[in-house]
């Protein structure tokens, strides 16, 4: 058969045969052996061993082979080996039919043994049944045939399963043993014309699942399977099969064996979208990918599947755009991808890899905050990782395995904690919705600590209820909403492990705080510039020798809304040092709603910045509107000559990062450090890149994420997602990342029209009954439809293109008219005339 191209192929249980059928009339059987090493006189390996075949071939079948796979059969390997079943399509006939071969041991020639017809619809597919020798299934269109194969030379039909249904979702029942060959002619010949309406019918919707002929308006549905798994390593005598059927049902068939004989226990587990295939994994997971669409990963549970991820699926790509979408150089793919129901609109990225190296079980549900503190500022690794949650909060060491030692470092346990951090070494501190304390650690918790059997403590209580806070170095602050209040904390020594947690600042803000972030302190930023990429005392005087004193201040975001730098120097009242408005509009120029910032960050880069994340899922980038020889505005400086009055910021970039309120969180504790953006999905952003730079990382939708440093993992990242703790590590190379947006029907033209920063999509194959095609205007953030152009009634769009004319730019559709169908499964109209 070398000169054939092979159609099907199937392997037997020990992996020792192969059958292969070709297209058309013949198949063949292969036996698979390795050779033994040949070795020397010194037992030295001469000859290394080899795979060698011998091949059975008979070309007598004469049909195509739909189906076949390998038999366990009563027939004695001195007679028949191996037994081979096979669905057959003969030539000539409207109907398929079991047959069995087997490899003769007399004279090494395949044999015909016999063949099998049951009456009804047309048979698709045989397997075996594993663990039950002799016994197979027989898939067929609307229906499954449990066939007794023990004894090749006469089949028997011993349980018919029926898939047809009166109402979509009915069960699936298991019928009396059939009646196997020994029917009336009559009802054979009706049946078998049943059989050829079917067979037209198949013709004229282009798909074998409708069976039902025209004749019969009955709600009745024969439902088909397109799919189906075995159980790996399935309980001895009950394995079990998963299957898949055309209207999205997903099946579990389990089968036993007693001294009655075989019986079958059906249960419906699932309905979604149809899947083809399906593969049946370890641990209850399970595998399905839907035609021209996406792929998923479901999970087996109290006899119920639950879907735990999507395994995305840009083909088929019927149409590309590229862009360099914000003239960063970060080109853009965007795909026209799938066909009706699973079209959609793929943007296709650099993104980042990452390696998982560990993955804990999913007990971490309803993770509020997530933060890693070290136990002195100098630390190479992190020492402790704060997880909270709605009502309550957890302390687990960082090492090798990660213990919870809460009692240990004396954070309140029963609320759920706001904020944290260092405020110096070896004293830390919580901020939750009744108050601030500062714990000091018990050397249970870090070697470090206090020897004590309990940690030392101190807390401080305000009249009303915090809403959200910062730790700093030396430094605490947190907002009130009812009134707005703004508090500065401090902290000072009494004695030996004793302390004051006290107020130094309460101002009443207009407006109520939603974020507050106070930056890493950083010596560099107030003795130099090296950290800022210039020599900054050269820029501010000709006295290099100058020290610069740089005000500590904190950056906040308020509900007005707006993004504001404010100062934190101990000995001044409160200062207003810069204020940056916030005010978007869509592509449409309508104001955007849920502008309110919900993490804000300073960035200090060749040029100081400060980037905001919104509740509606946009990232700002503002920054200061100072002269080139100024690296901030004066008000930031302590000194004597500093204007008074505070500088505005600027907005110079927006980007739409999700569609969920975005996280910042630094991978380092330094000002310049790159930063994760968390929203939908994760992101890099680089911070010393030119306006607003980022890759998308490769990994699951996050809703926390802190880095972790240790001995083991020095640049790791805690990812909290599927209420699991996943720790990764991001690597260098670079992959494609997809972004997925549902446009319905099947999207064949995508143009980007870089004025408007938009996506014109031609759609064909749509359902509704005004227009089969259209035109639609999509912003490419957050696939929103903001515009239609409809085609009319029986019209399809076949091409667009944009172009200019005078002053104006214009899309141009080109269409066809069909009065029959408008579309062939090619995407071209059958019967047309241009337009």
């Amino acid at each position: 058969m070398r000169d054939q191209l092979g159609r099907i192929l199937a392997i037997d249980h020990d992996s020792a045969w192969v059958a292969i059928s070709a297209y058309e009339d013949a198949f063949a059987v292969v036996r698979v052996g390795r050779t033994q090493h040949v070795y020397g006189p010194n037992k030295e390996i001469v000859e290394k061993a080899k795979i060698v075949h011998a091949v059975y071939k008979t070309s007598d079948i004469r049909g195509t082979v739909w189906s076949m796979c390998f038999m366990r059969t009563r027939c004695s390997m001195d007679e028949y080996y191996p037994v081979v079943a096979m669905i057959i399509n003969r030539k000539g006939s409207d109907a398929n039919d079991l047959s069995m071969y087997a490899l003769a041991a007399n004279d090494g020639g395949i044999q015909y043994l016999s063949g099998y017809s049951e009456p009804g619809p047309l048979a698709l597919e045989i397997a075996e049944i594993p663990q039950l020798d002799g016994f197979g299934l027989l898939f067929r269109a609307g229906d499954i045939l449990i066939v007794d194969l023990r004894d090749p030379k006469d089949i028997c039909c011993t349980i018919r399963i029926s898939m047809t249904g009166s109402l979509v979702g009915e069960q699936i029942s298991v019928e009396d043993p059939c009646r196997g060959l020994d029917v009336d002619d009559d009802v054979a010949a009706c049946a078998l014309l049943e059989l050829r309406d079917s067979g037209n019918n198949i013709m004229m919707d282009d798909s074998y699942m409708a069976i039902d002929g025209a004749d019969n308006p009955g709600s009745m549905k024969s439902r088909v399977i397109c799919s189906w798994s075995w159980e790996p390593d399935a309980m001895r005598g009950q394995p079990r099969l998963i299957f898949c059927l055309d209207d999205g049902e997903f099946h579990i068939l389990e089968f036993n064996w007693d001294t009655e004989g075989l019986k079958v226990l059906p249960e419906r587990v699932h309905r979604g979208l149809p899947c083809k295939p399906l593969l049946w994994m370890d641990r209850g997971m399970i595998a399905g990918f839907v035609e021209m669409g996406d792929g998923m990963i479901l999970h087996l549970e109290h006899g119920r599947l639950v879907h735990r991820s999507t395994v995305q699926n840009v083909g088929p790509i019927l149409d590309l755009a590229i862009a360099d979408y914000h003239g960063e150089k970060q080109d853009q793919l965007f795909s026209c991808c799938g066909m009706c129901p699973e079209g959609s609109l793929r943007v296709i990225r650099n993104g980042v890899n990452v390696e998982k190296l560990l993955r804990t079980e999913p007990i971490y549900q309803g993770v509020t905050g997530l933060w890693t503190l070290r136990m002195k500022k100098t630390d190479t690794y992190h020492s402790f990782l704060v997880l909270a949650f709605v009502e309550e909060t957890r302390i687990l060491s960082v090492g090798l395995s990660f213990n919870d030692i809460s009692d240990a470092v004396g954070f309140q346990t029963e609320v759920c904690t706001l904020a944290c951090g260092l405020i110096a070494d070896g004293l830390l501190v919580q901020i939750h919705s009744k108050g601030v304390k500062l714990c000091l650690p018990t050397s249970y918790a870090h070697p470090e600590g206090a020897t004590l059997t309990s940690p030392v403590c101190v807390d401080w209580y305000p009249d009303v209820t915090i809403s959200v806070g910062a730790v700093g170095h030396d430094v605490v602050a947190v907002a009130t909403s009812n009134p707005c209040c703004l508090y500065i904390l401090r902290v000072r020594p009494l004695s030996s492990l004793q302390y004051e947690l006290y107020e130094t600042q309460h101002v009443q803000l207009q407006y109520e705080v939603s974020c507050i972030s106070i930056p890493e302190e950083d010596l560099r930023l107030r003795t130099s510039s090296s950290a800022f990429g210039g020599d900054f005392r050269k820029r501010k005087g000709n006295n290099s020798a100058a020290e610069v004193d740089v005000r500590m201040f904190a950056v906040i975001g308020t509900h007005k809304p707006s993004v504001e730098v404010i100062s934190l120097e101990p000995d001044e009242a409160f200062r207003l040092l810069s204020i940056g408005s916030i005010s978007v509009n869509n592509a449409l120029g309508a104001p955007v709603s849920g502008c309110i910032p919900e993490n804000v960050r300073f960035v200090a880069s060749e040029r100081f910045y400060i980037l905001a994340g919104l509740r509606n899922g946009m990232l700002l980038r503002f920054e200061s509107g100072t002269s080139k020889d100024q690296y901030l505005p004066g008000s930031f400086y302590k000194e004597s000559f500093a204007p008074s009055l505070n500088a505005l910021l600027q907005l110079v970039a927006i980007r739409h990062i999700g569609i969920t309120p975005v996280g910042l969180v630094p991978l380092h504790d330094s000002a310049n450090s790159d930063i994760i953006v968390l929203s939908d999905r994760s992101w890099l952003l680089y911070a010393s890149r030119h306006s607003l730079a980022y890759s998308s990382i490769s990994f699951l939708p996050a809703s926390h994420v802190t880095p972790v440093s240790s001995v083991d993992c020095p640049s790791g990242l805690l990812f909290v997602a599927e209420n699991c703790l996943h720790l990764v590590e991001m690597v260098h190379g670079k992959r494609l990342n997809a972004q997925k947006f549902s446009v319905g029907g099947t999207p064949r033209k995508v143009l980007y029209h870089s004025d408007s920063r938009t996506l014109l999509v031609m759609r064909t194959g749509l359902t509704g009954a005004s227009c089969s095609s259209d035109i639609v205007q999509i912003d490419p953030n957050n696939g929103i439809l903001l515009s239609r152009f409809k085609c009319e009634l029986g019209e399809t769009a076949k091409c667009i293109q944009i172009a200019k004319i005078g002053s104006e730019q214009v899309l141009i559709v080109g269409t066809s008219k069909s009065t029959d169908r408008p579309m062939m499964p090619n995407g071209e109209a059958e019967v047309s005339k241009d337009a």
